[in-house]
């Protein structure tokens, strides 16, 4: 009995020998060799940080560290997991090194902040935390990119950027932050951390035309594709993806849907998503027209002058009158089915009116023809005159999942609006004239409805036909008001795109900025931060995100365009819009890794295939994903994430 005891303790022996392990410690120092600990294969990881801490003497706080496995670049964080298990052997280069590390972290405001976050969990929950302290509600909208490598002449080497230190600052586990004085209390500690919040909260200055000069402007929408292959991966650590302690990040908005914004708790975000949404006009990142550019230079210089005599905290007046504004700053997915049976019984609201309608592509000279056009559900019906209303149509069009622009110049009387109208073999293009804005508005609203599948019964028509018309009113001269004056303070140079400034001279922008500037100046500081991010969300382009991809079957690159509730493909020679989907229509989609391509069906057997040229396909399948995901939270009860919810339908390993 004793010898069969003995002979199985021996073989147990020889099957878990002993055998070192080399782990390298960050807290001993770079220059202290690593660590050679005596282990087994069914010791468990946190066993192995026992004894690293053991050999170490060194008294302190280990609670943050864990092991990163070098070779296989990635974490070993389940503590009771066996060596064995996680595949760990002799060979296996280990560093124990803290979880949480300082990073730079370039706002968008221009600012950059360091900040310790964490590198071991997913980007996803690590912009979470990051969020948390920053008090920047849902920062699911937000994630990490690189920065865009800036070209430094040699003047410059010795230039160190401005940092704003947090990394004093504890990360709060709870989401619900206590305010002190309208801000968080860990922000409350000191006039540092105070300042610090001030920067996040209230508009900077606008830097030196020297400085904006140094800024990346993307030249083509081929540049543009390039700023999108930079987003890490949310489903992986920073560790993972080859970020080190102190590197460099942009932190930015990256899905165009904005949930809940109020200004009561958003002071951060909505300052942050201003400072985004201006930079992106300033460099061109958006197109827009002369009359919008200088309504959006005023507005900045209306805000510039009231960020300097006030804070966005305390900054509380005309609360009252932003319910509108919020409702239309929200982007919401198409259709959310909300009108009641009561509603959907009553007769339907029509449009009728004399309309000139122009098709540039038929093959004809002719100019805009006046037809009476009838707006009913989603479709417009036009026909030769009035009279011939009760007979058939010339042509219906169907304006579901269609592009809307406007085209217009208030100077010379024009209100046209542009329709890409989906079609088998492509996209129609049809341009409505209106005669005035009254008519322009209300045609406007109905077609941007419909384009989402809504009908003038929406609750929210009559509100995008008042937003219509107070851009338009903010646009025209001011006729009434006394002659703008020159202000020798306006930096003209941060407040319109380059373009301008080649076209104009600074005194002829001057007095233009300042007659738009007369209708907006009563505006609160919220206010006309508010108006801002409305117009910038009106704009033909806004929120679209361009990738360079190959579709299944073509032999030329084309641009994919993804916007929060549709696809575009685009043609890279003219920079047509060839063919939207929406996802509303979409039923499932896939990725094959090997190849790196995607397939997406549609309803009615419409199924597509793309490979991504310049960028990795996840990020593709992410972004994606990523709006599907967006579009859930209205549904949520809980003001808890659904992580597990994104990662399903961001990874790319399940279908819808």
């Amino acid at each position: 009995m004793m010898k069969c005891f003995e002979s199985t303790s021996r073989a147990k022996q020889k099957r878990m020998a002993a055998w070192d392990l080399t782990v390298t410690v960050e807290d001993l120092g770079p220059d202290a060799p690593p660590l050679k600990i005596s282990v087994a294969s069914d010791l468990h990881i946190g066993g192995v940080i026992l004894k690293l801490v053991e050999q170490t003497n060194l008294k302190k706080d280990w609670s943050d560290h864990a092991l990163w496995w070098e070779q296989k670049q990635q974490w070993l964080l389940r503590t009771g997991w066996t060596l064995d298990k996680c595949g760990v052997h002799a060979d296996a280069r280990l560093v124990f090194t803290p979880q949480h590390k300082p990073l730079r972290l370039g706002l968008p405001n221009g600012a950059t902040l360091k900040m310790r976050t964490c590198f071991s969990s997913p980007v996803f929950r690590t912009v979470v935390g990051i969020g948390r302290v920053l008090n920047l509600r849902h920062p699911e909208e937000l994630s990490l990119l690189r920065p865009v490598e800036e070209k430094k002449k040699k003047k410059d080497k010795d230039s160190s950027e401005e940092l704003y230190d947090l990394t004093s600052v504890p990360l709060t586990a709870g989401s619900v932050q206590a305010l002190y004085n309208g801000m968080p209390a860990h922000f409350a500690d000191s006039p540092k951390t105070e300042a610090v919040y001030k920067m996040l909260s209230v508009s900077l200055p606008s830097p030196a035309p020297e400085a904006i000069a140094k800024l990346y402007r993307p030249a083509s929408v081929v540049d543009k594709t390039h700023i999108h292959t930079r987003w890490l991966d949310s489903s992986r650590s920073l560790m993972q993806q080859g970020i080190q302690e102190n590197d460099k990040l942009s932190l930015r908005f990256k899905y165009y849907t904005f949930h809940d914004m109020d200004p009561r708790y958003d002071a951060v975000r909505l300052t942050q998503l201003y400072e985004q949404a201006r930079w992106a006009i300033l460099l061109e990142d958006i197109d827009c027209t002369e009359e919008e550019m200088m309504l959006f230079g005023a507005l900045q210089y209306h805000i510039g002058k009231l960020s300097l005599s006030q804070d966005m905290v305390s900054s509380c007046q005309g609360m009252d009158d932003l319910e509108s504004a919020l409702k239309s700053l929200e982007v919401k997915m198409v259709g959310d089915g909300n009108s009641t049976d009561m509603l959907e019984n009553m007769t339907a609201p029509e449009l009728n009116d004399y309309l000139k309608i122009f098709r540039p592509k038929r093959l004809t000279l002719k100019g805009y023809k006046q037809y009476w056009c009838n707006f009913q559900d989603t479709s417009i019906s036009y026909y030769k005159s009035k009279e011939d209303r009760y007979g058939e149509p010339i042509q219906q069009l169907n304006l579901k999942g269609c592009e809307v622009a406007p085209d217009v110049n208030i100077a010379g009387q024009k209100f046209c609006i542009k329709l890409l109208i989906p079609a088998p073999e492509g996209m129609n293009e049809i341009y409505l004239r209106c005669e005035n804005e009254k008519q322009y508005s209300q045609w406007m609203a109905a077609c941007k409805l419909a384009s989402k599948g809504l009908t003038l019964l929406d609750s929210s028509y009559q509100s995008e036909v008042k937003n219509i018309q107070t851009f338009l009113s903010m646009q025209r001269s001011n006729s009434a008001a006394p002659a703008a004056q020159t202000d020798d303070s306006i930096n003209t140079h941060s407040l319109v795109s380059p373009r301008y400034h080649k076209k104009y001279k600074p005194k002829q922008l001057t007095p233009r900025i300042l007659e738009a500037y007369q209708n907006v100046a009563q505006l609160s500081l919220t206010s006309a931060i508010l108006k801002f991010l409305q117009i910038w969300q009106a704009l033909p382009d806004f929120g679209i995100s361009y990738f360079m991809v190959r579709f299944k079957g073509s032999r030329k690159d084309e641009v994919l365009g993804i916007a929060n509730n549709r696809l575009i493909r685009i043609d890279l020679g003219v920079g047509d819009v060839v063919k939207t989907w929406r996802y509303n229509n979409m039923r499932q989609w896939n990725v094959n890794w090997d190849i790196r391509q995607m397939a997406i069906e549609f309803d009615g057997n419409i199924n597509i295939a793309f490979s991504c040229v310049n960028a990795d396909c996840k990020v593709v399948h992410e972004y994606i994903g990523g709006y599907i995901f967006m579009s859930t939270r209205a549904r949520q009860q809980s003001d808890t994430l659904n992580e597990e919810l994104f990662h399903k339908l961001t990874g790319g390993h399940e279908a819808l």
